[in-house]
């Protein structure tokens, strides 16, 4: 019992565990803060548009069962949001990544070897100034 304590304590304490752990905490709070955004911001301004609740509902029927639309729609809306902030999150870290990359291609490279012809012109001007 003590051994599987040890190896689960490596294991969470374990750097790829915990930024994961971080990253799903935030990910969590992001998550609310663009539901906020959308629910407050986003779906007034589409329903001033419109001129329709966006927070709508359909009742089926005299079942007393609804279909909520407009939670889905706001669903939707996030995930977009989601999915576009993380797009481009992921795309300012691609570029940070390749800055050091793109300063090891630009690095000077050597010249390159002389051509056939160039190599036997030199021959020549060397003999030649043997002979002067």
């Amino acid at each position: 019992m003590k051994k599987f304590l040890e190896e689960f304590k490596a294991f969470a304490l374990k750097g790829n565990v915990m930024d994961m752990a971080i990253g799903v905490i935030i990910g969590a709070a992001f998550g609310n803060i663009v539901t906020a955004f959308t629910e407050d911001f986003i779906n007034p301004l589409i329903a001033c548009i419109g001129g329709a609740e966006f927070g709508g509902r359909i009742e089926i029927g005299d079942t007393g069962q609804y279909l909520n639309w407009g939670h889905f729609i706001t669903a939707i809306i996030n995930f977009l949001i989601m999915a576009f902030c993380i797009f481009l999150m992921m795309k300012g870290v691609n570029k940070l990544l390749s800055i050091g990359k793109k300063k090891d291609e630009e690095a000077p490279k050597a010249p390159p070897e002389p051509t056939k012809e160039e190599v036997l012109l030199t021959e020549i001007r060397d003999l030649l100034k043997e002979k002067k």
